[in-house]
């Protein structure tokens, strides 16, 4: 195995593993905060960094059936959410090539200013 190349974002408020802080987003890339991962609440970006893909495989989800792949980041290869693939209705269309990132496996860089993790 080869050294992993990791990408840097810059600005105010960067997403990042909460394993190893490697950055995966922006915050000007969220789509909706209004998703619902395997462990809570989650958010979907239009792009996001640093991650590596699992197989693709359809699920049923709350919104129907999709093509997804699991994401995880490319440093510590913790899960961090899903990427969808295919979105097969016409209205879930808007998802595909997007990553949803649950919010329990995001953590606020020392670095940068993000929204805390708690809801108190």
């Amino acid at each position: 195995m080869g050294k992993i190349f990791k990408i840097h974002l810059c600005g105010d408020r960067i997403y990042s593993c909460c394993n190893c802080r490697t950055h995966l987003a922006k915050h000007d890339q969220i789509v909706s905060k209004a998703f619902q991962g395997r462990h809570g609440r989650a958010y979907l970006f239009s792009n996001v960094v640093n991650i590596t893909l699992g197989p693709r495989e359809d699920r049923i989800l709350i919104t129907g059936l999709h093509t997804v792949t699991d994401v995880y980041c490319n440093c510590c290869q913790n899960i961090l959410g899903w990427k969808y693939v295919e979105a097969f209705e016409e209205s879930q269309k808007y998802k595909e090539g997007k990553c949803i990132i649950e919010k329990a496996k995001m953590a606020n860089d020392p670095s940068n200013s993000i929204e805390p993790q708690s809801d108190y």
